[in-house]
């Protein structure tokens, strides 16, 4: 981008990383994921659907750079989040003690700033304090280039065209249960504190800083934080390699973090390499039938991915009428579903594109979605018909049908069907074994990411 300052040379960057890495060897990332989209940069990584100390102790004994914890929580109340997380990270630093591993713990939230920030990582931080593991800093950085999230002087852009717009300016900043108004970091850890964190406390480090490429004198910086918030700058994956470098001499040194980060940080800290898109022969499930699409996000990218949809020729649409009593409509989209598949084709089942006026505050509308959520994952949970795929749009409904609908246990990350949008291959447990299930999270991808995914696939 214009006007940046210059990366050092790419084999330079590879090299600092790679050897930074190395040092911090052993040292187990759990990344626990708000909804199931956060996997949306790595592959050949397990993906665990709950966490029970065997799942957990699994985690901890494979041999993966990092292993994700799908926690589902950004459509949990504020209650539920808290315990969920104080359990997680009692197991975790119990499971880290017996095995005799260091450990960090990752809380990857939304590119766009949604999710229950700060009350994962305060709980994160004090149950790991308690069990005598002292936190020595948060690392905040949302950076995610594929869905063009991007952190420039510390203010956290969203891309849309051609154009950078602050994130307080989108629609993001307008969830009505997440939502916020400041675009710079610091301004937003103070907004979303009360004011318990002032943003004047809050340390950066620019891309100035960064691409110094003196990852030693930054891991010095994030070894004095003493407890205290920096959130960090980033425009492409050579950001990340280096903040990563620093992060891990800081952790060999002995050193302990937090983190609230998007996709990108994890990627590079995990020292995962890119990897080619899956194409059609990894993607569809030899002997099923048709394919099923089921969107549930109600952002505006993902209404105009839907409409684009509509216009391929071949597809059959349904909408899924949340005005209507849900088990019943359930089971109507089902039987309609089942049909269009056993004749081989594309069945699109859609939520009403008008959002419902819920009585009551934030707490009611989540209450509502999670309820359409579950009705659309019967769906799936009924499905007497093999689908060749299976496509689902939006955090909370992608969720609910790997876990509840699929009945997926544990998978294999295979990879990305499209930049940001990634696969899970289904375990033998599932309803579907082997079923490629594609999680396209609602705010990634321009207007025709879907069709062309689509047209590649029937």
């Amino acid at each position: 981008m214009a006007g940046l300052p210059a990366l050092p040379d790419a084999e330079k960057i590879d090299a600092i990383w790679k050897a930074a890495l190395e040092k911090m060897h052993g040292v187990r990332i759990m990344v626990l994921d708000d909804d199931p989209t956060g996997v949306q940069t790595v592959h050949d990584i397990p993906v665990f659907t709950d966490w029970s100390e065997e799942a957990i102790g699994a985690a901890m004994a494979g041999d993966y750079p990092l292993s994700f914890i799908l926690t589902n929580s950004r459509a949990f109340s504020a209650q539920e989040t808290e315990k969920a997380h104080e359990e997680m990270a009692q197991r975790i630093a119990a499971a880290a003690k017996k095995g005799g591993y260091g450990y960090l713990i990752m809380s990857r939230g939304d590119s766009t700033l949604r999710g229950h920030y700060p009350l994962e990582t305060d709980v994160l931080r004090r149950t790991m304090e308690r069990a005598g593991d002292k936190v020595d800093g948060e690392i905040i950085c949302p950076y995610f280039a594929e869905g063009g999230r991007f952190t420039i002087d510390s203010v956290h852009y969203v891309k849309m065209g051609q154009e950078l717009v602050p994130a307080g300016e989108t629609e993001f900043a307008r969830d009505a249960t997440f939502g916020y108004r400041a675009s710079d970091l610091r301004d937003w850890v103070e907004e979303k504190t009360a004011g318990r964190i002032q943003a004047a406390q809050v340390e950066r480090l620019t891309l100035a800083e960064i691409r110094s490429g003196d990852v030693e004198g930054i891991a010095e910086k994030l070894a004095g934080l003493n407890g205290r918030a920096l959130v960090a700058d980033g425009v492409c994956e050579g950001d990340m390699r280096l903040l990563s470098a620093a992060i891990a001499l800081a952790v060999a040194s002995g050193k302990r973090f937090i983190f609230r980060t998007a996709a990108g940080l994890v990627k590079a800290l995990g020292g995962i390499e890119s990897r080619p898109l899956l194409g059609r022969e990894e993607l569809r499930l030899p002997g099923g039938k048709g394919g099923l699409i089921l969107v549930g996000s109600h952002v505006q990218k993902t209404t105009a991915q839907l409409n684009s949809l509509l216009e391929l020729e071949g597809v059959v649409q349904r909408e899924f009428d949340i005005t209507k009593p849900l088990e019943q409509e359930s089971r109507a989209a089902r039987a309609w579903a089942e049909e269009a598949l056993q004749k081989g084709q594309v069945a699109v089942i859609y939520t009403s594109r008008k959002r419902a006026q819920v009585p009551g505050g934030p707490e009611e509308q989540l209450k509502f979605s999670v309820a359409v959520s579950a009705a659309v994952t019967d769906i799936v949970k009924q499905l007497e018909v093999t689908p060749g795929f299976l496509i689902a749009k939006g955090g909370i409904t992608s969720s609910d049908i790997g876990i509840k609908g699929l009945g997926v246990k544990r998978a294999m990350v295979a990879g990305q069907a499209a930049p940001g949008i990634p696969v899970w291959r289904c375990g033998e447990e599932s309803r579907f074994p082997g079923l490629s299930y594609v999680i396209f999270p609602g705010n990634v991808g321009d207007e025709d990411t879907l069709r062309n995914m689509v047209a590649g696939l029937r």
